[in-house]
């Protein structure tokens, strides 16, 4: 049997479609590829953002900004050493962009110019990191995005 031009045209169409439709499924199914949004109340968040911006430019005026180190504890947060500790708070929140479970909030609670997150709380992978804390009526945000 003979396949003329218009039903190699419809046979083509036909396997193009099917090869289309595979990726369609396979990606609106498999849980692989299943990604939370960031915030659940995106458009209210994007009304707000001049408060971030206006906090990250008071953070990056400090002379010293927070750091981040890993060590064999955890996560460890340090403050700047100049600012007395007694009148920092706040709270910190610990973003994963493949799990949602995984997110966590904690409140600022120094005894030392650092803040331990254990290492139990963390997963290795990528992690955001948002520290929104405030000193003697200032408010200020470090934002970083880390591998654990």
């Amino acid at each position: 049997m003979k396949i003329n031009w218009g039903t190699g045209i419809v046979i083509a169409f036909i396997a193009f479609m099917s090869f289309i439709m595979y990726f369609v499924i396979n990606m609106s199914s498999n849980e692989k590829y299943d990604y939370d949004l960031v915030t659940d109340d995106y458009y209210k968040e994007e009304l707000i953002y001049q408060n971030t911006i206006d906090k990250e430019n008071n953070a990056k005026n400090l002379l010293e900004n927070l750091s981040w180190s890993r060590t064999d504890e955890g996560l460890k947060i340090t403050f700047p050493q100049n600012l007395d500790i007694k009148k920092i708070n706040g709270k910190m929140f610990l973003y994963r962009p493949s799990n949602k479970q995984l997110d966590f909030e904690t409140t600022i609670s120094l005894s030392d110019h650092y803040l331990l997150i254990p290492d139990n709380r963390l997963l290795d992978g990528r992690w955001n990191i948002y520290v929104d804390w405030e000193y003697e009526g200032t408010a200020y945000l470090y934002k970083k995005e880390i591998i654990y």
